[in-house]
């Protein structure tokens, strides 16, 4: 590794946030869309599903969270993508910048943005009445594993960044990403779900993310499906970065 990486990628990433603060609205249009989600079914559906939890935004939130992060990544395979289209990748390339610097700056932008996104929409919940009495350590667990998640999906973002042709391209691959909950327990129970819709929503990642996240606002002993999800992260965060990695090694070498 480059001896000067780690301070080649603080300079990029202090670039990244000066774009992202310039342009707030980016924030505020990822969060948009699991807020909406969030009103739509607590407000309008909640009363007709049955999940057996006295407050269905108790049940609601964990997979609300993972569709903000689905929504936010969106934006690092747009950026990244502008970025090569400008020509400013072979520019760092003349200079004596760490190549990874440049992609670990995308990544942690993307990390400090979702972030912001999700602590909006958790005050959001907490105003439509979502409680928990879990502990510090519990909520130092789930943000563990939402910082596992959102990394493993940035570095997913990243490869489109790289490779597609259009900025539509670069950004419409979050897509079935953000529809993934939807077919799993962050709505509703899954054993109401028919044969093979139940089995895939069963054996999918988001219903291990969301009943270890739900667990743990509960106050509930965490099972097996916390190791389930930390497997599905981080074998998705090293096939990810690997791939991305040998995507960017080609395209700048």
């Amino acid at each position: 590794m480059n001896k000067h990486f780690f301070g080649d990628t603080a300079v990029l990433l202090g670039r990244s946030l000066r774009h992202i603060s310039r342009s707030p609205d980016t924030i505020i249009t990822t969060a948009i869309m699991p807020i909406a989600f969030m009103l739509l079914f607590v407000y309008v559906f909640g009363g007709a599903i049955q999940t057996g939890s006295d407050s269905y935004v108790n049940y609601l939130l964990p997979g609300i969270l993972l569709i903000t992060v689905a929504s936010g990544i969106s934006y690092t395979a747009y950026r990244l993508f502008l970025d090569m289209k400008s020509g400013i990748f072979e520019r760092f390339q003349s200079m004596p910048v760490a190549r990874a610097s440049v992609l670990w700056a995308h990544v942690l932008t993307s990390l400090v943005a979702n972030l912001i996104s999700l602590v909006v929409v958790v005050l959001v919940a907490l105003a439509m009445g979502f409680r928990s009495g879990a502990s510090a350590l519990s909520w130092l667990a789930v943000a563990g594993i939402m910082m596992l998640f959102t990394l493993a999906l940035t570095w997913l973002a990243v490869i489109p960044g790289l490779t597609a042709k259009s900025v539509d391209g670069a950004s419409a691959f979050s897509y079935p990403l953000i529809f993934l909950p939807f077919i799993s327990s962050a709505f509703v129970p899954t054993q109401s779900m028919p044969g093979p819709v139940r089995v895939f929503a069963e054996n999918q990642p988001v219903t291990s993310i969301v009943n270890t996240i739900r667990d743990l606002f509960a106050q509930q002993q965490v099972g097996v499906d916390i190791w389930i999800a930390l497997a599905w992260c981080a074998g998705l965060l090293a096939v990810a970065y690997g791939v991305a990695m040998n995507i960017y090694r080609r395209r700048i070498s």
